[in-house]
């Protein structure tokens, strides 16, 4: 295939044989937290609005991803998009198109005890909050605030208005949290949620990633082991980015997500629509497309279609952390979403 028959093809598919299902959508670069692995204390200088997509144009491009490119999976993330004030009219459109998607949420919990309800009234399929620990002066520590009853009473919300699965995304620190996730995976198996270990990613806004201090998949699964019995689970791991394993023999799993270590981009599936409107077609890109400007500009629907096509064909086959060219991207995570 070459780049001249792409379109033909009506996906999103690149030079490496991948085809992107799985859109991640940014709905704002804003959070109220202060995560000490993503940003500094101070926050950063947020996107001015009129750079942000509206909540129409949101949907325009999610419905040419999901009619016209065939997503059949669309996580909106952030930032925080708890703070998107039309989330739930967001999900809600989403959901009422042909075919359907799958929607899910990416959030830090803040604020999901009041919208947990409606967001499941609109056809929210999943949610991940992100949970470092369970203790609360830990939160503190790692996030710069004290909220760690909200996130709590957010995952109870999640999880009583029928979202499920509730799964919860941890990140070790050493020093700070890394002895901690006996406790973490206790504390998740006793309330039916589903943990996943992240590794931690050069995706920092101070550019203060060093891997000699992260905590690789190899250190979590040694902390475990002296508690729980974990072995493959025997399912097909397809596209996912995590590798599960069975809790003592099962049903309840843990996952972990070894983007550093065991680099998953030779089946991966996703690509990125940030909140001002850019494809990237890979977490760890250097160079954006520009939708927004199309969008405003008067395109059309297959117009867009295209452009969207032409950014995913120039794919890289991976991220290329362990190469000794890797550059970190500009935008840190809170401006690309998870």
């Amino acid at each position: 295939m070459t780049a001249e028959t792409v379109a033909q093809t009506g996906t999103l598919v690149d030079r490496h044989g991948r085809t992107a299902t799985d859109l991640r959508v940014s709905l704002t670069d804003r959070c109220n937290l202060r995560c000490q692995y993503c940003m500094p204390a101070e926050g950063l200088d947020w996107m001015p609005t009129e750079q942000t997509l509206t909540d129409d144009e949101v949907v325009r491009l999610v419905t040419i991803a999901v009619e016209h490119l065939g997503v059949t999976d669309v996580r909106f993330t952030g930032g925080e998009p708890l703070l998107r004030r039309g989330l739930a009219g967001i999900v809600s459109a989403t959901k009422a198109l042909s075919p359907t998607p799958t929607v899910s949420l990416t959030s830090n919990g803040l604020g999901l005890k009041h919208t947990a309800r409606a967001l499941a009234d609109a056809g929210l399929d999943r949610v991940n909050i992100s949970l470092d620990t369970v203790r609360p002066e830990t939160f503190e520590r790692i996030t710069r605030r004290d909220r760690h009853a909200d996130v709590v009473a957010g995952l109870e919300a999640a999880q009583e208005a029928g979202i499920a699965p509730v799964k919860v995304n941890a990140v070790l620190l050493r020093g700070v949290n890394d002895d901690q996730a006996p406790e973490l995976l206790d504390w998740c198996l006793a309330r039916g949620y589903r943990l996943r270990f992240i590794e931690q990613m050069p995706l920092d806004a101070q550019h203060g990633w060093d891997r000699d201090s992260m905590v690789t998949a190899d250190e979590i699964f040694e902390r475990l082991a002296p508690y729980v019995t974990l072995t493959p689970a025997d399912r097909e791991r397809g596209s996912a980015p995590a590798e599960e394993f069975l809790v003592d023999g099962g049903p309840a799993t843990v996952g972990i997500i070894a983007s550093v270590t065991r680099p998953f981009c030779g089946d991966c599936d996703r690509v990125r629509l940030t909140a001002d409107g850019q494809v990237r077609n890979c977490l760890f890109a250097r160079e954006e497309s520009d939708l927004r400007a199309a969008l405003r500009g008067g395109a059309s629907d297959d117009e867009i279609a295209d452009r969207w096509r032409a950014a995913m064909w120039t794919k890289l086959p991976g991220h290329g952390i362990d190469d000794v060219g890797f550059l970190q991207p500009s935008r840190p995570m809170s401006a690309i979403g998870g």
